[in-house]
């Protein structure tokens, strides 16, 4: 038996087969702050008890991305007594993430380049380095816009 370590293997790009069956959650925030931080908790607890374990990269990856969508949707698309929604669903191998507000004239759009002397601004270049694809479109059901983001998940 050999003493030395074998090294920890490189994360796949993509997994070719399904990693949990479907699962769906859905729920309201306020859109404040606190609402936020509790979209972003409760996400991380949903995914956990969906097999995808605190601490792991695709865990940080979804947390992160909820919360700087939720933070865009409280910041942007806040109207006075409206909230807003997050739609986390997961299926095969990926990880779908919705926000739903109720301003639908501010889009979201990329910034050519990061501002270096504010302290926002890059939530949306973070989404866009974390996910495999995101975007948005109008509201469903009323006054508003959905931004998304889905997630490739590699568990081991």
């Amino acid at each position: 038996m050999s003493s030395k370590q074998t090294p920890l293997p490189v994360r796949p790009a993509s997994t070719p087969h399904t990693r949990f069956p479907w699962h769906h959650f859905t729920m309201r925030f306020s859109s404040t702050p606190r609402g936020a931080r509790l979209a972003r908790r409760l996400a991380g607890e949903r995914i956990d008890a969906w097999g995808i374990p605190y601490g792991s990269d695709t865990h940080d990856a979804v947390t992160l991305t909820v919360a700087e969508l939720s933070a865009n949707a409280v910041r942007h698309g806040h109207v006075s007594g409206r909230d807003f929604r997050l739609r986390l669903s997961a299926e095969g191998t990926a990880i779908r993430i919705e926000v739903t507000d109720t301003r639908g004239e501010r889009l979201p759009t990329l910034p050519e380049r990061p501002p270096l002397d504010q302290d926002g601004g890059r939530g949306l270049l973070l989404v866009a380095a974390l996910a495999d694809r995101w975007g948005w479109y109008p509201g469903p059901d009323g006054p508003g816009k959905t931004v998304w983001a889905v997630l490739g998940v590699q568990i081991s």
